[in-house]
Formats: C-alpha cells, sequence, structure tokens
C-alpha cells in the first residue's frame, strides 16, 4: 500500500491530507499564529467553580468557556505535582528536580473534588478533548510528553507496553529495555511503531523528551496563572510522528519553512525517512495537482455515492450522527434479499471510510437496508469490525438490532473536518441573475488591465478549469498566450474556484486584492470636476466692468483688446478730472484717448453712423493706415490730451480759440481723416 502525505501551507491555516494507494483517507486543518488548544498543549490554569455534584471543576485555561477537569483525571500523584509546581513558582532561580521531590500520598479512585481543589487554586492542567460545538477543552492533571515511539510521564513509575504488540517475546525486551535507561520518577509507555527497534534509537527519543520537560518547568517559572506553558507540535508533525511508516512513498509541502521543519524532524525520529519530504513548486495549486480537492468536494458532501448507484445520507445532530443506506434505482441481482446483502456490503466499505475521513466521534446510528437472514446480518457485522481494526481511534460496534440498526462508538478528542461543497455564485452572489456568461472573458480582461496597471507584469491568474480549457483554445491564437504577451499574465487552473470566479496572485503566491481598482477612475472624475466649475464664475466677474460701456459698438468686437496693448493701466486717470471741464464743449475729446470712451461713445458711434453710407472707401482707407500703424493712433491723442491739459483753464478769453483748436484736431486723426 503507497501512503502520501500532502501539506498545503496558506497564510491563515494549514490543511494536511493522507493518501492511501491515491484514496483520499484524511483531512486535517490547523489555524497559524492562533491557540487553538489542541490536544498535547499544557497550561496553567485556575479554578473558577468547584461542582460538587458533578465532583468536578471548571478551569480558567484562556478559552471563552472554562475547561472541565473530572476528579478520576486529576491521577494518582496530583498531590505530588501541586506540591512540584508550588516549589517551581516560589523559587523562579532554580528548576526542582523530580528526583528530590518527596511524593505525597497518592489520590485513590474514591472521593471528593472538593477536598483537593477550592476556587482559585492554581493548578498545571493539559488539554485532552478539544472544544467542540458550545463545549470547553477537557482536562487531565496526568502530563504526558508523547514521542514516535515512546510516551514520557512524569512522577509515574514503572514501564507499560502497547497491547497491540502481541508477541511476548517483544513485550518483555522492550520493556527491560526501557527499564534499564528510564530515569527515577518518570513512567514510560511503549508505542506500537517502537516494535523491533534498537536500543539507540529509542534512548535518543527518550533524551529529546526530557529535554521537553524541562524546558516546560522553565517555562512554567516565568509564567502566572492562565497561560500557555507548553504547546503541542503542530497537526503536520503531529500526524507524521503517529502514522509515519515504510508505506510512506512522498511528504508534499509547499512551503520552505514548514519543508524545513519536517525534514528536521524526521532526522531526529526516523533518519532514513527524511529524504520522502519534497518541496512542491508547481504553479498550479498542490491540492489540485494531486486530485486532492475534488476527492474532497465529492467525499464531504450529505450526499456520497458509492459503487452501483448506492449512497449515503450522513446527518449531523447535536447528540449523534445518523447515516442513511440507499441502494438507489439500480440493481445488482433480481433477488431481493441478495441485493440488499451486496448493497449493504459495498455501504460498509463507504461508511468506514467516510468515519475516518471527516473524523466522526460520538455515537454514530447506521441505518442499513433491511435484511432477512441472520448470516447476512452476522456477515456485514463481521465485515465492519474487520474494517474498523485500521482505525487508530478507539471505537466500539455492536452488531445489528431487530430493527436494522447499527451502533457505533468511536473516539471523539476534536470536532468533525466539516468541509463546504455547495458553491455560492460569485457573480450573482445568490440572486439568481448574472450576466452574459460570454462576456466573462472581456471582464477578465478588464480585469488584467487594471492588474497591470498597478502591480506590473509577472502576475498569476487562478481561473476555473473549464475557463481556463476556453482561454487556452488556440494554441498561439489562444487569449492565454494574448494575455501573456499584452500583460505578463500566467493562466493558471484552480478546482477551488467557482465556474466564474478569477483571482490575481503575485510571484510569492500573495493574493492580490482588486476590489478597490475601480474606485480610482470615479476619484479622476471628481477632480476633473472641480477645475469646471472653478473658472466658470470668472468670465463673468472679468467681462461685466467691460460690456457696460460698449452696448452700441456690436460691429467692432476687437477694439476693446486694444487698451491693453499700450499697457498704460494708469493713464487713464489723469483724463478722469479733465472730463469735467470738456462735457461743456464736444464730446468728440473721447477719440483722442480710447481710455475715456465709457461715458462719451454713444454720440460718436451715432455720428458714424449717419456718415458710413457716404464715405465708406474713405473708411477703408483709413483702416489700412491703422493697420500700418496701429501704435501710433492711441499715442498722438494722449499725447495731445496731455498737452491739452497744460493749457490754463482759467483764462476766458482763450476758451473761444481753444474750441476751435479741439474741433480741428480730430481732423488730423487717421478715423477723422477717413470721414472728410
Amino acid at each position: 500500500m503507497k501512503s502520501e502525505l500532502i501539506v498545503d501551507v496558506q497564510p491563515q491555516e494549514i490543511a494536511i491530507a493522507l493518501t492511501e494507494d491515491d484514496r483520499l483517507q484524511e483531512v486535517a486543518r490547523e489555524k497559524r499564529n492562533q491557540d487553538n488548544f489542541a490536544v498535547g498543549n499544557i497550561y496553567y490554569g485556575r479554578v473558577k467553580k468547584v461542582m460538587p455534584a458533578l465532583n468536578a471543576v471548571f478551569v480558567d485555561v484562556g478559552y471563552n468557556k472554562e475547561a472541565f477537569l473530572h476528579y478520576l483525571d486529576l491521577g494518582s500523584q496530583f498531590r505530588t505535582l501541586q506540591s512540584f509546581v508550588t516549589k517551581a513558582v516560589s523559587d523562579r532561580r532554580r528548576a526542582p528536580v523530580i528526583q528530590k521531590t518527596q511524593r505525597q500520598p497518592e489520590v485513590g479512585k474514591e472521593g471528593h473534588i472538593a477536598d483537593l481543589l477550592k476556587v482559585g487554586d492554581p493548578i498545571l492542567v493539559q488539554v485532552t478533548k478539544e472544544p467542540i460545538n458550545t463545549k470547553g477543552p477537557r482536562l487531565t492533571a496526568e502530563i504526558s510528553i508523547a514521542g514516535r515511539n515512546i510516551v514520557l510521564i512524569p512522577f509515574a513509575d514503572g514501564v507499560m507496553v502497547s497491547q497491540k504488540i502481541k508477541r511476548e517475546a517483544e513485550r518483555q525486551r522492550l520493556k527491560q529495555l526501557m527499564l534499564s535507561i528510564k530515569p527515577q520518577g518518570f513512567g514510560i509507555i511503549v508505542r506500537t511503531v517502537a516494535e523491533e527497534k534498537r536500543v539507540a534509537e529509542l534512548d535518543n527519543e527518550l533524551r529529546l523528551l526530557l529535554e521537553r520537560w524541562d524546558e516546560t518547568v522553565k517555562t512554567l517559572q516565568q509564567r502566572e496563572p492562565v497561560s500557555l506553558v507548553s504547546e503541542e507540535m503542530g497537526r503536520t508533525l503531529g500526524i507524521i510522528r503517529d502514522v509515519l511508516s515504510p508505506d510512506f512513498t512522498s511528504i508534499q509541502i509547499n512551503d520552505q519553512e514548514i519543508y524545513n521543519e519536517v525534514r528536521h524532524y524526521l532526522e531526529l525520529i526516523a533518519p532514513e525517512s527524511a529524504k520522502i519530504v519534497k518541496l512542491y513548486q508547481g504553479q498550479q495549486p498542490v491540492f489540485d495537482h494531486f486530485d486532492i480537492t475534488r476527492q474532497m468536494k465529492t467525499g464531504l458532501g450529505r450526499t456520497v455515492g458509492f459503487k452501483h448507484g448506492g449512497y449515503l445520507i450522513i446527518d449531523k445532530t447535536e447528540a449523534l450522527f445518523s447515516i442513511d443506506v440507499n441502494s438507489g434505482s439500480k440493481k445488482i441481482y433480481e433477488d431481493q434479499e441478495e441485493n440488499a446483502f451486496q448493497f449493504n456490503m459495498l455501504a460498509a466499505d463507504e461508511l468506514v471510510h467516510q468515519l475516518r475521513l471527516r473524523d466522526i466521534g460520538g455515537i454514530i446510528i447506521v441505518d442499513f437496508i433491511d435484511m432477512d437472514t441472520k448470516e447476512h446480518q452476522q456477515k456485514l457485522y463481521d465485515y465492519v469490525r474487520e474494517l474498523m481494526e485500521r482505525d487508530r481511534a478507539k471505537h466500539n460496534v455492536l452488531p445489528l438490532s431487530k430493527f436494522g440498526l447499527m451502533q457505533i462508538t468511536r473516539q471523539r478528542v476534536r470536532p468533525a473536518v466539516e468541509v463546504e461543497v455547495m458553491e455560492t455564485c460569485p457573480t450573482c452572489m445568490g440572486k439568481g441573475k448574472i450576466q452574459p456568461s460570454i462576456l466573462f472573458t472581456d471582464q477578465i480582461e478588464d480585469e488584467c488591465e487594471h492588474m497591470f496597471g498597478h502591480y506590473g507584469r509577472g502576475l498569476r491568474l487562478h481561473l476555473h478549469p473549464y475557463v481556463y480549457a476556453y482561454a487556452e483554445r488556440g494554441w498561439f491564437r489562444s487569449l492565454k498566450w494574448k494575455w501573456r504577451f499584452k500583460y505578463g499574465i500566467t493562466l493558471v487552473e484552480n478546482q477551488s474556484l467557482g465556474m466564474l470566479q478569477m483571482r490575481f496572485f503575485d510571484a510569492n503566491g500573495n493574493e492580490l486584492k482588486h476590489d478597490h481598482l475601480p474606485e480610482q477612475p470615479k476619484e479622476v472624475k471628481l477632480t476633473q470636476d472641480k477645475p469646471a466649475e472653478q473658472p466658470a464664475p470668472q468670465p463673468k466677474q472679468q467681462p461685466q466692468p467691460q460690456q457696460q460701456p460698449q452696448p452700441a459698438k456690436p460691429a467692432q468686437p476687437q477694439k476693446p483688446a486694444q487698451p491693453q496693448k499700450p499697457a498704460q493701466p494708469q493713464k487713464p486717470a489723469e483724463p478722469e478730472k479733465q472730463p469735467k471741464q470738456a462735457e461743456p464743449g464736444k464730446p468728440k475729446k473721447a477719440k483722442k484717448s480710447k481710455a475715456e470712451q465709457p461715458a462719451k461713445a454713444e454720440q460718436p458711434a451715432k455720428a458714424e453712423q449717419q456718415e458710413t453710407p457716404a464715405e465708406q472707401p474713405k473708411k477703408k482707407a483709413a483702416r489700412r493706415k491703422a493697420k500700418a500703424a496701429p501704435k501710433e493712433a492711441p499715442v498722438e491723442p494722449a499725447e495731445k490730451s496731455k498737452a491739452e491739459t497744460k493749457a490754463p483753464a482759467t483764462v476766458k478769453r482763450h476758451a473761444r480759440k481753444k474750441k476751435s483748436t479741439d474741433a480741428a484736431q480730430p481732423a488730423s486723426t487717421p478715423e477723422n481723416n477717413g470721414e472728410n
């Protein structure tokens, strides 16, 4: 039989799968960087409640619910353990030695826990059953440190050998061997795998376990009550420790750190098996590569099929698991009795496989197809017992009752494995309506463009195998190569994804979240709208002082810009004082300086309208001269206006001469020359 162990390491959890002859047999999951209160963890707790009616206490070990400790789980050396812990905590400079610890009277099997513990007492305990459903952990005060071949028990004496080692000579050899090498004050349990092991191998493992105990005592001296003192090795190493055998051909791990840890552990306990550890570096997920994902989807649902159309229906309740056997619509034999027997035999094989795969514990009730003959019932019972012998968990199988029910009890130390095989549609999120699936490739390309713009090249896009096959169609003209050359993205098929689901990963295997990418174009629109709102009021404010003096000149849109060309904004300030003297005179002074036109531009405009029909050729000639010398036209009136300001305004006898000269001077300008 070929056995393989596949380890899938993810940022949040580690998943372990055990296969035998390429068939999935066990699945285990462990969360990373989190106290799981796993079996074997040692805690320094405090008593919270004493329950005389239950003859038990509830201990606070840091879980959200108190852990349960029964009187029978205290152990015979509980008083000695409490004395040792008190001495270790009181003197933190020196660690006590078990050999020098005075033995206290043993605790009998009949007694009251209230005589030994009270509320608030500190206590050293170990987890024997993980939290399940609404219950907290189950504890024991008999501390033990497990290895691959032996188990070390402090404060105990003697050596015990596994009952599965049948040969009496081998049992005696192992017992005498361990008695000769074990230190005083420790007990030893020899496990089944220690059969035919040499002295050197067992002695090396014993030293490793003694070192772990010394580290536990040193940690205890530094901790306060309600804290973790010693953590059991991870589930990966635990499974390797318990199930490693010569049948193992490979251990596949997709993480360098866990790979180094497993390899180092095997070099200590089984140096000849270190070579089977392999680092998986493929682009495809390791569970997909070894067909683990598909077997989990088909084997961990509520309905599980087996050969010839039969199937099992597995339901979980608070008290037990119920399993119903159904034959389906097909028949193997025409005889009903023989047909029921054959289907029950096939169902028994799948039943035992499911108990181990899901790690179902507690009470299991199996409703087989009714059979009338006692011979068939006995054969089915014997076959189930034979299959259950391969199970490492403690179990008990009872014969079929008169109702055709089989009762099975199986040791339960942790919650049963639950994998959600039904998928929620990632596109419609359960609404039942989605966009046309033919547009999914366009959506993928849009996301590739977004990812390429934010993360660059070298990304990996995980797709469902069907979508991956569609993208691969067409060889060099396929979408796969198109996206490879355009965006530098490598496609990877992933069986764990939904049909219209995709995920992006970088070169290091970290998933890239692209939910925030579509929000960035919206921010760009907002930034584009804001400058459009700000310049809108500016053109309204600037032309307001210029539009008021020019309502009578719609035919000359370029003339308002001429006052800006001389770049003389202060010149209009001087003639503003003179218009009061010129008001009784003629208004043609405004044409000398165009900056003085705001108040007197209407009368010249009317004069121009009267003379324009008769003297159009002269105006054309004046315009040509104005274009030839655009700068001289505004300068002459400005200079003459300055000269006019120098004339003494107080001399009244020269007023007529001044008016006559003012009337004669506009004729010398280019515009008046054109009118004459």
